[in-house]
């Protein structure tokens, strides 16, 4: 995972000297109360996985990390592992996540592909509140949500 988000950001900017997704970071994401992690496995070999946060009691839902293997993207498999996402977690009525800016493959994958819509962008005068001070990437990403069952209105 942390080799897909570094090459990801280094394709854009060149080779970095920092560390793009912290191990921390994913400690952080695996520890919330909720968390479920998966793997991505063809012919043996781990070709991506994901992490998301499930709350029972609302089903309004977070995919905090989605990954395919540096050099394995394109070929449907991100695509493939959010449908198996999906199946696993029938109830869920609303689907949020977030990338950096400038990740415009994400950006296409996430509202092309799997129809979400961003619903909010997070820059230097509007931060995003769940970001750590210290994330790679800056202040500039993309909210997204994907409502999958219409939210009752009480």
């Amino acid at each position: 995972m942390q080799e897909a988000f570094q090459k990801g950001a280094e394709e854009e900017f060149g080779k970095l000297d920092v560390e793009i997704l912290k191990e921390k970071d994913i400690d952080c994401s695996l520890g919330k109360k909720g968390s479920f992690a998966y793997k991505a496995v063809v012919e043996g070999e781990i070709v991506g996985g994901a992490i998301v946060n499930i709350n029972e009691e609302t089903q309004h839902n977070h995919l905090e990390f989605l990954y395919v293997k540096y050099g394995t993207q394109g070929k449907g498999i991100g695509k493939k592992i959010w449908e198996e996402i999906e199946l696993m977690h029938p109830k869920t009525k609303v689907w949020e996540t977030a990338t950096p800016y400038f990740e415009k493959r994400n950006l296409h994958f996430y509202i092309n592909c799997l129809g979400f819509h961003a619903v909010e962008f997070y820059d230097s005068h509007h931060k995003d509140p769940n970001s750590p001070d210290d994330m790679i990437g800056g202040d500039y990403f993309f909210r997204f949500e994907k409502i999958v069952k219409p939210i009752e209105l009480k």
